[in-house]
């Protein structure tokens, strides 16, 4: 039987680290990865043409965010991920909080609202529609943590304990359209807390550092439900194909254990990214003080000192 359309995944042969990173690529996951690579290699190679730097470390970051889509789509752990519990987990936690930290702090819109050429006077051309994307009202209201933390907790919660993941997983149409959801939930949940690129809501960093704790305990909770449970709780992967000798309800409580593990390696990965984020910002705000003061001449400085020299006169 073929859950998927990808392939057959009935026969698998049981779970290896190197069976599950064979090459299986996924048509539409191939394509959107080399395109991703594509656009964001040709933003790069215009600044540098044009005499304008782009940090290394950006282009490794967004190459190295395509990279984990590519490996958990594109290998044979998408095709176990079919029937396997434990398996489909790592993909979901990969995609949806590991592939959005490091395609964020690649900057992609920073990027492509340098490259893009403007329309010209009176037309909207791509970087036009760009900035009018950024500044609407649909970008302010979907990176919002009143929209971004409910959403980033029911995309657990309502996928997982419903039917609504049994009929996703029942087309290939389906599967790709839920790994595009886990992707965008990541973006626009770790977005406003730890991207480089602008946005519409950007609260200090105290406050960031409060939404990114604000979801993580929802979801440790649901990696134990998934791990105290006493029965398999997810239709699709009650029976597991006979060759791959598991389980179902052991390979439950292992994707539950790596959901609850998942929880804490991107907190500790974007609270890394905000200490320096924020470190960089104090760093460039008192380069700005002093070239302000470089330029006045310590304004501020002797206004000071004269006002001092003007009580020690009084007193005189």
């Amino acid at each position: 039987m073929d859950h998927s359309g990808h392939g057959m995944t009935m026969d698998l042969p049981p779970f290896t680290l190197g069976r599950g990173l064979a090459w299986s690529a996924d048509p539409f996951f191939l394509v959107a990865c080399l395109l991703g690579l594509a656009l964001y290699g040709w933003g790069v190679v215009r600044l540098v043409r044009r005499g304008d730097k782009w940090p290394v470390g950006r282009t490794v970051a967004f190459a190295a965010g395509v990279l984990s889509v590519a490996l958990m789509m594109c290998t044979k752990l998408n095709d176990y991920g079919m029937v396997m519990f434990s398996v489909h987990m790592v993909q979901h936690m990969v995609i949806s909080m590991v592939s959005p930290i490091l395609l964020l702090l690649g900057a992609p819109i920073t990027l492509a609202l340098r490259a893009l050429p403007p329309a010209g006077r009176g037309r909207k051309g791509p970087r036009e529609l760009l900035l009018m994307l950024l500044h609407s009202r649909y970008m302010r209201i979907i990176t919002h943590p009143a929209f971004t933390i409910p959403l980033f907790i029911a995309s657990l919660y309502a996928l997982y304990f419903t039917p609504l993941f049994d009929t996703l997983m029942g087309s290939q149409a389906g599967h790709i359209g839920m790994m595009v959801h886990f992707l965008a939930v990541g973006l626009v949940f770790f977005w406003p807390i730890m991207g480089v690129d602008p946005g519409p809501h950007r609260p200090g960093y105290l406050m960031r550092m409060l939404e990114l704790f604000a979801g993580m305990p929802f979801h440790a909770f649901f990696g134990i439900a998934l791990m105290m449970a006493s029965s398999p709780m997810v239709e699709t992967f009650k029976n597991p194909p006979a060759s791959l000798g598991i389980d179902a309800l052991s390979d439950q409580n292992a994707a539950g254990g790596i959901a609850w593990a998942f929880s804490e390696v991107p907190s500790v990965l974007v609270l890394l990214a905000l200490l320096f984020q924020w470190y960089a910002s104090e760093e460039r705000q008192a380069r700005r003080s002093d070239r302000a003061a470089d330029r006045d001449g310590d304004k501020e400085l002797a206004a000071y000192n004269a006002y001092l020299a003007s009580l020690n006169t009084r007193g005189g």
